[in-house]
C-alpha cells in the first residue's frame, strides 16, 4: 500500500490515484468540471468576467488531465524537474481559480442587486453554483500547491 504522506518524488502508475497529494486530481476534475458547466450553461450578460471563469475552469481541468495522463504513464521518471513543474503548475491553477472565484462572486453578486431582470433570475442560481464549486476548487487546488510546494522543497 503507498504512502498516505508526501514523498519527494512523483508517484507512477496506478500509485498516483492512492498518494496524498495527487489523489487531490479528482476533485479537482469533478469540482472544475461542474464549474465548467455551470458557467457555460448560464447566460451571459457580462462576456469578460465569465470568459475568465471559462478559461480558467478549461485550462485548469486540460493541465490537470495532462498531467495526470503524464504520471499515470510513467513519464515522468522520477525527474526533479518534474516535480518542479508539478509544483509550478499547482501554484498557477490555485492563483487563477482564487481570481476566477472572485470574479465569479462579484458578478453573482452584481446579479443579485438587478435580480427583478427575469433574464438575469434565470442565471442566478446557477452563478451561485459555481461560486460555491469555484471556491471549492480553489480550496482543493491550494491544498494540492502547498504540499506539491513541500515535496519540492524535500527533493
Amino acid at each position: 500500500m503507498s504512502s498516505t504522506t508526501s514523498t519527494a518524488s512523483l508517484p507512477s502508475g496506478l500509485a498516483v490515484l492512492t498518494t496524498f497529494p495527487d489523489v487531490l486530481f479528482i476533485p479537482e476534475f469533478i469540482f472544475g468540471g461542474l464549474v465548467w458547466i455551470l458557467v457555460a450553461s448560464s447566460k451571459v450578460p457580462a462576456p469578460i468576467l465569465q470568459g475568465w471563469v471559462m478559461f480558467v475552469s478549461v485550462f485548469c481541468f486540460v493541465m490537470s488531465t495532462t498531467l495526470l495522463c503524464l504520471y499515470l504513464c510513467g513519464a515522468h521518471g522520477g525527474s526533479r524537474s518534474w516535480v518542479t513543474l508539478d509544483a509550478t503548475c499547482q501554484v498557477i491553477a490555485s492563483l487563477f481559480y482564487l481570481s476566477a472565484a472572485v470574479l465569479e462572486a462579484y458578478f453573482t453578486y452584481a446579479i443579485g442587486l438587478v435580480s427583478d431582470n427575469p433574464l438575469l433570475a434565470d442565471t442566478y442560481k446557477e452563478n451561485v453554483a459555481a461560486v460555491v464549486f469555484a471556491f471549492l476548487a480553489t480550496l482543493v487546488y491550494v491544498i494540492h500547491k502547498v504540499f506539491s510546494l513541500l515535496r519540492w522543497k524535500s527533493s
